[in-house]
């Protein structure tokens, strides 16, 4: 797996937006593409991508997302990421999502996110 992915999703617990910021950039292509289920439309560009990672931070605060699995086939990497915190139960909370992303070089440049593993 390529250090670029983890280091993209270690972005996603920064609270401070200008070292969120300095993180993502280190870690996509200025042209990047990124869908999710909660992106409403493809989000473009390395600001977009920025905002919509502060909106997870800014409410889920003590979230972490860690890469627990990944696999790379040409060029296209699958992972797994284990989005963790506290619930609003207070108790412990797993959620995992799959992304599959495409490289430029040793950067990301197209992501797709989907909720679970599809299993």
């Amino acid at each position: 797996m390529s250090d670029c992915i983890t280091t993209f999703f270690d972005a996603w617990q920064i609270e401070n937006a200008e070292v969120r910021l300095a993180k993502i950039k280190s870690a996509v292509t200025e042209s990047i593409r990124y869908d999710d289920p909660r992106t409403p439309e493809t989000l473009m560009g390395i600001d977009a991508l920025s905002h919509y990672v502060g909106m997870f931070s800014a409410n889920a605060l003590g979230w972490s997302a860690k890469v627990v699995k990944s696999d790379t086939l040409s060029n296209v990497t699958r992972v797994t990421v284990a989005f963790s915190g506290t619930g609003a139960d207070g108790l412990q909370q797993v959620q995992l999502g799959q992304y599959f992303t495409e490289m430029e070089g040793d950067l990301i440049s197209r992501m797709v996110g989907f909720v679970g593993t599809g299993e």
